[in-house]
């Protein structure tokens, strides 16, 4: 029960605070929904997202159909998650895949590539911006698929992401790529969890910042929110988010991502 009442009262706080009520210039309000698992809702990184871009002067609102675990794969043969991509015309629907399907080859194409495209097509329809959630590996990789190191898992997670964006046009948020740039510039951030695949609060917000810099093509490097994080901390995660996607002059295609050197 207390689980329950738990999870009601963080619903209830989500969506108090990504609501546009409160704001002057509601017309101009872009809406997102965040379509994933435990990658998304954990530190509740939608939350993070708008509350960063309110401090930046954007007016938006979120909304989140995340279950514990679960793949594109579910969120297809979930009447609950299609009737929430079909609840309004969102700005952009995103996506996040399973943390380790992306790095199979044979899970990617026998189960991420044919889910994503049917869900990309719903959102497309509905006459929406499909994005994709690039991840970031485990930290200690995935050795039992032959993966042993975060870099190996890494670089099959980049071309799961990369593999269905080419394909079907859909906008790439590349989390991922710049976590990999982050951790070897300042290897004494702490973007993990202890179980070395949720992300910590610094990892949740960096991958908020990565959002905000894809999105708007602004850089965060100076925002004043700061989640519960030093300011210290926080300008630095901004501003390699806003170099990491800024950098390269991305614009959300898969063309434009590279992998890191």
């Amino acid at each position: 029960m207390a689980g329950s009442i738990a999870l009601l009262v963080f619903w209830i706080f989500t969506f108090l605070e990504t609501n546009c009520i409160d704001l002057s210039s509601k017309d101009f309000c872009q809406h997102i929904l965040f379509i994933g698992n435990s990658y998304t809702y954990a530190n509740d990184m939608p939350g993070i997202f708008v509350r960063l871009s309110r401090s930046g002067g954007h007016v938006i609102q979120a909304d989140m159909r995340a279950e514990g675990g679960w793949s594109l794969a579910d969120h297809v043969e979930s009447a609950a998650t299609l009737t929430k991509i079909r609840s309004c015309q969102w700005d952009f629907v995103v996506l996040q895949e399973q943390s380790q399907i992306p790095a199979s080859p044979e899970a990617r194409t026998s189960m991420m590539y044919p889910s994503g495209r049917k869900l990309i097509q719903e959102i497309t329809v509905n006459g929406s911006r499909p994005v994709l959630f690039l991840t970031w590996a485990h930290n200690g990789g995935w050795p039992e698929n032959n993966l042993p190191g975060y870099d190996a898992m890494q670089g099959q997670i980049n071309q799961g992401y990369l593999g269905l964006a080419g394909e079907t046009n859909a906008m790439i948020i590349p989390v991922g790529l710049a976590w990999s740039n982050a951790i070897r510039k300042y290897p004494d951030l702490t973007l993990w969890q202890n179980d070395g695949s949720h992300p910590s609060e610094q990892g949740t917000y960096f991958a908020a910042c990565v959002f905000y810099a894809a999105l708007y093509g602004e850089n965060p490097a100076g925002l004043p929110y700061h989640a519960n994080l030093p300011a210290n901390t926080a300008l630095r995660l901004q501003t390699f988010a806003g170099e990491a996607v800024l950098s390269t002059r991305y614009s959300g295609t898969s063309d434009d991502i590279k992998e890191p050197q």
